[in-house]
């Protein structure tokens, strides 16, 4: 009774079917590895370009707020204030890199890598 052909050739396609769902999934899941990979990697290339970018608009105002100083105190006193000012930003920053760092960055990776 078991081994009619009808049941046999049911069996066979069902295994077929299964290889091939299997096949599927496998293929799925390393196109979405790809996908994620590659938003993850456009991300960090365009924050080290901003980055980048912001880094030299900053040295730039640096020297210029160091010689606007330098009309009312001496030049290396006017490059001293604008080091301490970024003593004091990297003070403030630091205290608070839980909240303005960590966090969104913990939520834009999830978001990243967690959605379909």
């Amino acid at each position: 009774m078991f081994s009619s052909d009808k049941n046999v050739e049911t069996i066979s396609q069902l295994v077929e079917l299964t290889r091939h769902y299997i096949g599927l999934q496998g293929e799925y899941l390393r196109l979405d590895v790809i996908d994620k990979v590659v938003r993850l990697l456009t991300a960090l290339i365009m924050a080290g370009i901003l980055f980048l970018f912001i880094l030299i608009t900053v040295i730039y105002l640096s020297f210029a707020a160091a010689y606007g100083l330098s009309a009312i105190v001496s030049l290396p006193v006017a490059f001293a204030i604008i080091g301490g000012i970024y003593l004091l930003t990297i003070l403030i920053i630091v205290i608070n890199r839980k909240r303005w760092i960590e966090r969104p960055l913990v939520r834009f990776l999830a978001s990243l890598l967690m959605t379909p």
